[in-house]
């Protein structure tokens, strides 16, 4: 894939945002790797493991909020971390992601919210 984690990490929240518009995962889902996990911190669903389930969770109970990134930062484990505010919460800090890239594919993601 060749670009920047930042260009990445960008790209994975544009993304995230017009498949909320739309209502079309599909191009988000692909960002995951095929061996991915999507996980939930303090919610009672999932974790989803492997694109397939991914997608299906996605299908299921699909995000109704966009989202913008409050800040980045980079764990000494690679991990990076973004705290995001939804739309709906006009600014305020709404949850964290936590993310682990390799190859340009997401391969964890947990989600915090609060």
């Amino acid at each position: 894939m060749g670009e920047s984690l930042s260009a990445f990490l960008e790209r994975h929240v544009e993304t995230f945002n017009a498949a909320v518009r739309s209502g079309d995962f599909a191009p988000l889902v692909a960002l995951f790797a095929d061996h991915a996990t999507l996980e939930f911190a303090d919610v009672p669903v999932g974790p989803f493991v492997g694109r397939d389930a991914i997608a299906a969770a996605y299908a299921e109970q699909s995000p109704t909020d966009t989202m913008t990134v409050l800040d980045v930062r980079v764990e000494k484990d690679g991990t990076v971390v973004e705290p995001f505010s939804w739309s709906a919460d006009g600014g305020a800090r709404s949850g964290e992601m936590r993310l682990v890239v390799a190859d340009g594919r997401i391969r964890r993601l947990v989600v915090a919210f609060g």
